[in-house]
């Protein structure tokens, strides 16, 4: 009897003293038990949106293929998933990826009709045994999308027949065997599923989906051994040992892995075993060490192809890359992913799309002189991957760049699990949502980040209200100064701080984020130059000729295949000083206009005259700095040759050059050879 007073007093001492510990959202839905805490909770598609900028820039996608492309792609405008009798497979899902949360984001009437053409027949499509989708289609695969399609639909529009055909469907796949080859799409890519399942258990509480989950986990492709194996490093990428067919090269399969290093840490949500934690950061610094590439990249064209800056990196595994970072700094609110997301955010993005939106690459380079059809060095893709266009290479990233913008703008704030607010990335927005004990907030970020780094954020609310807010601190940044309520504190870069306040109307947080210029050591002893989160490019002045090439661009508005020519010299080596990086650098801030990511003579489509037209608008910064030709750099095989290892021995006299953001540079240098600075001033000396 004594035993089990004294057992009852225990458990009862941890209940009390574990919940009085434990914070819980009572806003917005966490992951209930059995599964771990996770750092952040997502916010519901629609509370975050857009503003400044980067509303400019989805417009200018709403504007662009997003909001045009199923009007004229036959894949699209037959899909078999709208009801007609073409494509039946992913495309129509990764379209709807983009589409659905551009929309709602946007508030924009006419995409959200055009999502409502595609949505009524998915939601009617559902059977008895919980399969849905076109009827011709028999692979689980392109279901995985379509399940976080009907995930962000439900979110924007509560309508609850979505949550009824994804409960049915993975009632489905629960009760009949397991179907996840290594050798299939759906097999290597399986626990995608597991993005929508953890959300689904949040809304039903339902024990069986956490059963299906773990299913899937032990009966598809095995990501964790993989990341801590990691068999196609350095050198089997230079050996070419890298493997492109077969279930071995889709593991090297570089979209594969951009949607993969997300997989362990779903699973630790569930398992709650450190090992899948560690397995995505160490995955993450594998990819950098073997495969790493400006603009917080890995290289793929099509599969890991190693870190020289020639190597092409394919656009859907950056939009993948993006996603697997979102949904991980969800899970663990580690600074490093936040840091991350930003720098493809605003280098690899839009430097792989026209600033219009109506053009993309299928392949970027961070060397990137010619844009051409021609024989690269790729891997395994074609020689069209290097134009940008409407369908070069494969028609997978005409289908699935659509989530890039939508999915960031998504991400930028989420709850915290004190029922706060927490900013992920920075950037123009506004959030609006609940917070302490139901209080409806809303807060306003103005801001050019990634342009210059002064952020105001002004909280609005009917009464006063006492709530945290969580702001992430680059790791970049040396110290931000964060200034509130009468008081100004310095927080060292590479953190989270917190503020715990009572809010009134009108009160205001802002935050400096110093943005000084730094060098990255990349290929061959070059170096990269960033300034914040973005890198920079050389500015190549360009020539665009619109082409034909072997598929019909229906040349609809601005759908266009364009090559770019460079109409001035690209090889280039910087004269910098490392000791002193800003000496002979100077930067210049421009404003930003409404196509942020362009730079003179970049061709805009301009619905207005119906025609293209060139800009002349600078780009938002640019820095000056010098620079020394050096003639024996030059093509290989139609981009540039790697850069020639540094320092290299001046010859020829310095020059003036432009570095713009690396988003805005369709051509570029991003990994400059270094002039020997100290035999340069030797020559420089009188008498030399």
């Amino acid at each position: 009897m004594k035993k089990t007073i004294l057992s009852f007093i225990t458990v009862s001492i941890l209940i009390i003293y574990g919940c009085a510990e434990k914070n819980e959202n009572i806003n917005y839905k966490g992951n209930p038990g059995p599964l771990i805490q996770n750092a952040y909770i997502k916010l519901p598609l629609g509370a975050v949106k857009p503003g400044g900028w980067l509303k400019s820039q989805l417009e200018a996608q709403a504007a662009g293929l997003t909001g045009n492309l199923d009007d004229f792609w036959p894949d699209l405008v037959k899909s078999a998933w709208r009801g007609g009798e073409g494509e039946a497979w992913e495309r129509g899902p990764y379209f709807l990826d983009g589409l659905v949360p551009l929309a709602y984001i946007l508030d924009d009437g006419r995409l959200i009709e055009k999502v409502k053409t595609w949505i009524e027949p998915i939601l009617v499509s559902s059977s008895d045994t919980g399969w849905y989708g076109p009827a011709k289609n028999k692979d689980r695969w392109p279901l995985a999308v379509a399940n976080k399609v009907l995930m962000q639909y439900y979110e924007a529009t509560g309508d609850k027949r979505a949550i009824v055909v994804l409960t049915k469907y993975f009632r489905y796949l629960h009760d009949t065997p397991p179907d996840w080859p290594d050798k299939e799409w759906r097999g290597v890519r399986a626990m995608e599923n597991a993005v929508t399942g953890y959300w689904l258990y949040r809304q039903t509480g339902e024990p069986w989906i956490l059963e299906t989950i773990e299913s899937i986990q032990k009966n598809s492709s095995d990501w964790t051994t993989y990341y801590e194996k990691f068999p196609w490093d350095s050198t089997a990428s230079a050996g070419e040992k890298i493997p492109i067919k077969g279930p071995e090269g889709k593991t090297a399969h570089v979209v594969n892995n951009a949607m993969a290093i997300k997989y362990p840490g779903l699973w630790y949500q569930q398992s709650m075993d450190e090992r899948f934690k560690k397995a995505v950061f160490s995955g993450i610094e594998k990819y950098d060490l073997n495969h790493g590439q400006a603009g917080g990249r890995f290289s793929g064209d099509e599969h890991l192809s190693g870190k020289s800056p020639a190597r092409g990196t394919e656009l859907c595994s950056v939009v993948e890359f993006m996603f697997s970072l979102e949904n991980l700094y969800e899970i663990f609110g580690d600074y490093k992913l936040a840091d991350r997301l930003e720098l493809l955010g605003y280098n690899a993005l839009p430097g792989t799309t026209t600033p219009d939106f109506w053009s993309h690459q299928y392949d970027q380079q961070s060397n990137q002189v010619l844009v051409s059809v021609a024989k690269r060095d790729w891997r395994s893709n074609s020689d069209y991957s290097n134009i940008y266009g409407l369908m070069p290479n494969y028609a997978c990233c005409l289908a699935n760049m659509h989530q890039g913008w939508p999915k960031f703008v998504e991400s930028m704030w989420m709850a915290t699990n004190d029922n706060g607010l927490a900013v992920v990335t920075y950037g123009p927005s506004i959030v609006k949502a609940r917070v302490a004990k139901g209080k409806e907030v809303t807060i306003t970020e103005e801001t050019d980040y990634p342009f210059n780094g002064s952020v105001k954020l002004t909280i609005s609310t009917k009464e006063s209200v006492r709530f945290p807010i969580d702001l992430r601190i680059p790791g970049w940044a040396d110290s931000v100064t964060i200034k509130f309520k009468g008081k100004t504190v310095h927080v060292k870069g590479g953190s989270n701080y917190k503020i715990k306040d009572k809010w009134e109307n009108g009160d205001q947080i802002t935050v400096e984020i110093p943005m000084e210029i730094r060098v990255e050591k990349r290929y061959n002893n070059s170096l990269s130059v960033l300034r914040g989160p973005l890198y920079f490019s050389l500015r190549i002045d360009k020539e665009y000729k619109s082409v034909k090439i072997n598929y019909d661009n229906f040349s609809y508005k601005g759908s266009t295949d364009w090559e770019i020519y460079p109409k001035s010299a690209w090889n280039y080596g910087l004269l910098i000083d490392k000791e002193n990086i800003m000496r002979g650098l100077k930067f210049t801030e421009n404003p930003v206009g409404k196509y942020p990511f362009s730079d003179k003579g970049d061709m805009i489509w301009s619905a207005d005259s119906v025609k293209y037209f060139a800009s002349t608008g600078e780009a938002p910064v640019v820095i000056t700095a010098r620079g020394i030709k050096i003639p024996e750099w030059t093509l290989k095989n139609n981009s540039a040759d790697v850069p020639p290892l540094s320092p290299v021995k001046p010859v020829g006299d310095p020059e003036i050059i432009k570095l713009v953001p690396y988003g805005c540079a369709r051509l570029r240098i991003t990994e400059f050879p270094v002039m020997d600075i100290v035999l340069m001033e030797d020559l420089m000396k009188p008498g030399k």
